[in-house]
């Protein structure tokens, strides 16, 4: 076993941040839509996330936003002229799409893709497949700058393989790492890769929600799986509960968290509870590892409650020196249930002994919590070395990201202001900037 480390990418909060509420199924994003957002506090507020965890000792960086607004897309759906005419014509016509061109898509950054370590895969390299996000048009555009930006970060191919993301169809829908989760005793150690889909294509006998979409399919995360030479008997596939999908929890990292040897989930998570824990304990075996499994019951904490709370889109993060810290919104605190509830859970000598809490007030309303804002990379000492530095966080990287910030971003949004084509210059400058800061020319076509 080599020596490895857990780092988490939090996604860069861009300066086109507004509430759409586009994200059906998403119940913080859709009872916000429409009301004016802060994207200059929300990346602040992000940026301090990230250089307080890494003070901790926590390996942290950043993934940069995506390119908005999206005028390719525009132009494609028959909106013409001038950038100002095009922005123009499609707030008159239908200011549904234009939000989606300007879709502020870091807060859910564990939906980029989907990572698989060198200690887990066939060629003892890291796997990256971004994810397709079909199921929405605000997000389906994604994965091309997404793959763009991974290829620029990770790009030796001796230690690293981008593969393309899956096709783009119902059969594959793939929301990335937000229903996938990693067990290991060690992040260097083999582990297990466990996949949470919210229906199965082939199958219509199989249980779907009534609701709510259904995001990820079964044949996606075999899919990867396959893409990554994941061992079969490391490898669990899981069905989501279909009624908790329906309640508002869209993808499994809205219910249940896991790292290590520890899984923190709702007893109403999993289609098959019992069954569910049996192949992790099954699969963890394989490796001499035992699975400790932390249920948080209907009655003490129920779904609507850890929905909006965001309990489980937590972070579990191993601490350098033992025991695992939870990373929690101030919305935990502000739910009586769950408040009572992590009281208990620190003082009950289990495997998370601490609350870290953070004020992610801009990401919340958008329906992005701590777990959505970033994706886990475990890496060996010498990938993290071959990987791209200029991303990962230091007080120096800190210290220029926050005048960019006050520089480019705007203090309020609203809808309206989608339309303003000042508002689309202001965004391309910001990128502009940012590519020099991370020491990344050419990572967006701004053309």
């Amino acid at each position: 076993m080599r020596n490895a480390r857990e780092f988490n990418f939090d996604g860069l909060v861009g300066p086109s941040h507004n509430y759409a509420g586009l994200s059906f199924g998403n119940v913080a994003s859709f009872n916000n839509v429409r009301s004016a957002s802060n994207p200059r506090q929300a990346a602040l507020q992000g940026l301090a996330k990230m250089r307080a965890l890494a003070a901790r000792g926590f390996a942290q960086g950043l993934l940069p936003p995506q390119a908005r607004p999206n005028f390719r897309l525009l132009r494609r759906l028959g909106f013409s002229g001038t950038d100002a005419d095009v922005l123009a014509q499609a707030y008159r016509e239908s200011p549904v799409i234009l939000a989606c061109a300007y879709s502020a898509s870091p807060m859910w950054t564990a939906n980029a893709a989907t990572v698989s370590p060198s200690a887990d895969t066939r060629d003892g390299r890291v796997h990256f497949t971004a994810a397709n996000l079909n199921n929405k048009l605000h997000r389906a555009e994604e994965h091309a700058q997404a793959t763009r930006t991974l290829r620029a970060l990770f790009a030796n191919p001796d230690r690293f393989v981008v593969h393309d993301p899956l096709p783009s169809t119902p059969a594959f829908g793939d929301e990335g790492a937000a229903n996938h989760t990693r067990f290991a005793s060690a992040h260097g150690a083999a582990g297990v890769e466990f996949f949470v889909y919210g229906r199965v294509e082939f199958d219509p006998s199989a249980p779907a929600p009534a609701k709510y979409p259904a995001r990820q399919t079964l044949e996606a995360s075999q899919a990867v799986a396959r893409l990554h030479g994941l061992d079969a008997a490391r490898t669990v596939f899981a069905s989501q509960n279909p009624d908790v999908i329906d309640q508002g929890v869209f993808h499994n990292d809205v219910i249940a968290v896991g790292n290590g040897n520890v899984l923190f989930y709702h007893e109403q998570a999993f289609a098959n509870e019992a069954g569910t824990l049996e192949a992790l304990r099954r699969a963890l075996g394989v490796t001499g590892t035992d699975l400790r499994a932390v249920r948080v019951d209907t009655g003490v904490v129920p779904v609507a409650d850890a929905v909006a709370s965001y309990l489980f889109n937590s972070q579990l993060l191993s601490k350098p020196d033992g025991g695992m810290a939870l990373v929690v919104p101030h919305e935990c605190r502000e739910t009586a249930t769950v408040a009572r509830y992590l009281e208990q859970l620190v003082a009950s000598g289990g495997p998370i002994d601490e609350l870290v809490e953070f004020d992610l007030r801009q990401s919340m309303r958008n329906g992005g919590g701590p777990a959505c804002l970033r994706l886990r990379v475990v890496l060996t000492d010498e990938e993290a070395t071959a990987m791209h530095q200029g991303v990962l966080m230091t007080e120096d990287l800190y210290a220029r990201l926050v005048p960019w910030v006050e520089r480019h971003y705007r203090d309020r949004v609203e809808p309206k202001d989608l339309a303003d084509p000042q508002l689309a210059i202001e965004c391309a400058a910001a990128l502009e900037d940012l590519e020099r800061i991370l020491g990344l020319p050419g990572l967006y076509d701004l053309a």
